[in-house]
């Protein structure tokens, strides 16, 4: 029997080693990248809300859609170890899987693709583009732009019936520790990042995808040669 029916999984420096905002400013140069940088970290540790630096950061960085397609290379490529085998292996458990994250859609949707999750499973945030491929804007209704965002898309997919309970939610940063008290089990993801402040307000840690694999299971899983 499932230890956790549903789990709810961030993506950047949880699924996959890379923080989206910043991978993109760092393609604008030392300056743009310093900045984009520690707006990033002053959302991550709690210290501005998310909408405080959100817009802000598209502004300054304005990716176009040849960047987009960079950042998606780099999450495909930053894959957390184990990942693949540990989703398809809570899959064949009948665990009900989503991605929730603050990043772009559009550069996400190649690795969740490759891991098997559907289009509905998939929540992040959508950019929009000029005719040439500049930036124009982003999806400034999107819930993830915003701090309390992924509670409440969680608390909805809960009440509509989507995500099952128990839930487990997983993830590094301050919006992902709001997920404890609405999800059943909040789990700090330390694989790519600790941050005392996340960890601080956890149910438990978690520092790799075969472990989270065995918590959702229940099960240990036998030693392979």
């Amino acid at each position: 029997m499932l230890a956790f029916a549903s789990v709810v999984i961030d993506v950047d420096s949880t699924l996959c080693g890379v923080e989206g905002i910043d991978f993109l400013a760092e393609r604008r140069g030392p300056e743009v990248s310093t900045r984009v940088v520690a707006l990033t970290n002053q959302a991550m540790q709690g210290e501005v809300p998310l909408e405080a630096v959100y817009a802000h950061r598209l502004t300054v960085i304005k990716p176009t859609r040849a960047d987009v397609a960079a950042l998606a290379d780099a999450y495909v490529k930053t894959l957390a170890p184990g990942a693949a085998h540990a989703i398809a292996r809570m899959r064949r458990a009948s665990a009900r899987m989503i991605l929730v994250s603050g990043g772009i859609r559009e550069a996400i949707q190649p690795v969740a693709r490759a891991l098997g999750f559907a289009e509905d499973a998939l929540f992040a945030v959508r950019l929009r583009f000029h005719a040439d491929g500049n930036y124009q804007s982003f999806d400034e209704h999107s819930p993830l732009t915003m701090q309390h965002g992924k509670p409440e898309i969680v608390t909805k997919l809960i009440a509509d019936g989507q995500l099952p309970r128990r839930v487990l939610a997983v993830g590094d940063g301050a919006t992902d520790a709001l997920l404890r008290g609405v999800a059943d089990t909040f789990a700090a993801y330390t694989g790519f990042a600790s941050r005392a402040n996340v960890v601080a307000q956890s149910d438990m840690t978690i520092s790799s995808f075969a472990e989270l694999a065995t918590v959702v299971t229940g099960e240990t899983e036998p030693h392979r040669e």
